[in-house]
Order: C-alpha cells, then sequence, then structure tokens
C-alpha cells in the first residue's frame, strides 16, 4: 500500500517535471521559430529526448542508492515506476518519429530513434556506474 502511495506522489512530480519541459522547449521554439525554405515550420522533439534521457538515469541511479542507502524496495519501485515512469514518454517518442516520417524528414527520423536509444542506454548505464563505483 505504501509503494502505491509513492508510486502516485512521483508519478505526479514526474508528469509535472515533463510538462516543464514540454512548455519550455515550446515557448523557445516559439520565440525563435526554424522554418523550411517553404515556410514550413519544423521542429525537432528535443523535450522528449530530454525527459527520456533522464528518466533513464534517474533508473539507473536508483537502482544502486536504494540499495545502498538500506531503503526498502518500495522505494526503487516509486522512483523508477513512478517518477521516471510520469517523466518519460514512449508514446510522445514514437509520436514525433512519425510526424519526423510524414514530413519526409527520414534522416531526423533516424536520429530521433536512435538518439533516445543510445542516449537512454547511455544514461542508463552511467546511472548504475555512478551508485556502484567504489
Amino acid at each position: 500500500m505504501i509503494a502505491a502511495g509513492l508510486v502516485g506522489v512521483l508519478g505526479v512530480l514526474g508528469a509535472l517535471l515533463r510538462f516543464a519541459a514540454d512548455s519550455w522547449f515550446a515557448h523557445h521554439a516559439a520565440r525563435r521559430p526554424v522554418t523550411t525554405v517553404g515556410g514550413t515550420p519544423r521542429h525537432w522533439p528535443w523535450a522528449t529526448l530530454l525527459v527520456n534521457v533522464t528518466g533513464c538515469l534517474i533508473i539507473g541511479l536508483s537502482i544502486g542508492i536504494t540499495g545502498r542507502l538500506g531503503l526498502p524496495a518500495d522505494w526503487h519501485t516509486a522512483v523508477a515506476t513512478g517518477l521516471a515512469g510520469g517523466l518519460t514518454t514512449f508514446s510522445s517518442w514514437t509520436t514525433a518519429t512519425v510526424r519526423l516520417l510524414s514530413e519526409a524528414r527520414f534522416t531526423a527520423a533516424g536520429l530521433n530513434l536512435g538518439g533516445n536509444l543510445v542516449a537512454g542506454f547511455a544514461a542508463a548505464a552511467l546511472g548504475i556506474a555512478l551508485v556502484t563505483w567504489r
């Protein structure tokens, strides 16, 4: 029961952090729009990349920190499922990739796929290494 409450609280925090990242990038993109030669606005899903990589780092860190601090497994569950789960977004990542493909921006779509995967793996590995390194 405690784990469910922690997941809920940290899930709200993760979702609010994701909203803040989306809002910040949307605000800055609106101030300096990038357009094609034809005037069509171009986008790049920076907010999605940021929250996904940050979420991977958080999960990597939580694997070691909860054990090192002697916290119950509920805390790891709450951080990984609640905070990182509320922060990260698989659906936005895939939708952004589909959007790039629909704009015939194949290189950008490939970079979006590969960038999220490679940076996510690296962030998770970094998080684990940081807390397990002696």
